[in-house]
């Protein structure tokens, strides 16, 4: 019997972290509060995910820099490009979705990003940048099969009287991140990793679920009150 594809065993590995995600997850939309917690949650998402496309783009530019001899480089780096163009613009649907909401779209634009958010994408940009950039796939994983919830736009439409308009990206999301799941499990089982990368981007993936849990919770905790920017310290 063949090996398990590295795909699978992968989301074997982020099946045992996920858990707590969607524990912070259901603490996050509790009925109580539902509306600020929304635009709280959306400017976190704002600050994790404008990190998308450079964080992508400083992945090509360090696989172009690599030996010629790098089997994984080049057919990484082609996927990362066409990604790139797949994930542009969405911090700014969420700038959009935020205003629909009622919440200060610049003040959120402007605010620090928060602590959570930084440990969340600093760790791959170290990694990219001090290790492989093939660690970024882990990332990326992670975050793609912890996509919203087809239900979630619905649910939280109705819980917080906001407008259908409100909740774009959840639903585009929802729609578009099994497809990009997909294919990103494709290029997992495809690229010549080797036992130390597959390790590494193991390794991102779960402390990428680990921040993401973080992330949620603090949200979660956060009073009942309107947010119109993310606090330092809460994601």
């Amino acid at each position: 019997m063949g090996a398990a594809p590295f795909s699978r065993v992968l989301r074997t590995k982020l099946s045992l972290a996920e858990p707590a995600v969607h524990a912070a997850a259901a603490l996050l939309w509790r009925p109580d509060g539902l509306r600020p917690r929304y635009l709280a949650y959306l400017g976190a998402m704002h600050a994790l995910v404008r990190a998308s496309v450079p964080l992508m783009e400083r992945a090509v530019a360090r696989c172009e820099a690599a030996p010629p001899g790098d089997p994984v480089a080049r057919p990484l780096a082609r996927y990362l490009r066409r990604h790139i163009e797949e994930e542009r613009g969405h911090d700014d649907w969420l700038l959009a979705d935020l205003a629909l909401a009622g919440g200060d779209a610049a003040a959120v634009r402007a605010a620090l990003p928060p602590t959570a958010v930084a440990v969340l994408t600093g760790a791959p940009y170290y990694w990219v940048e001090h290790h492989h950039p093939a660690v970024l796939l882990g990332y990326m994983a992670a975050l793609e099969g912890n996509a919203p919830a087809g239900w979630l736009a619905e649910h939280l439409a109705a819980g917080t009287g906001l407008p259908d308009a409100a909740f774009r990206t959840l639903r585009a999301h929802a729609a578009l991140d099994s497809a990009h799941v997909a294919a990103l499990d494709r290029v997992l089982d495809r690229l010549p990793l080797t036992g130390p990368q597959r390790t590494a981007v193991s390794v991102g993936a779960l402390h990428t679920v680990s921040g993401l849990a973080r992330l949620l919770s603090e949200l979660a905790a956060r009073p009942a009150r309107t947010a119109a920017a993310p606090s330092g310290g809460h994601r």
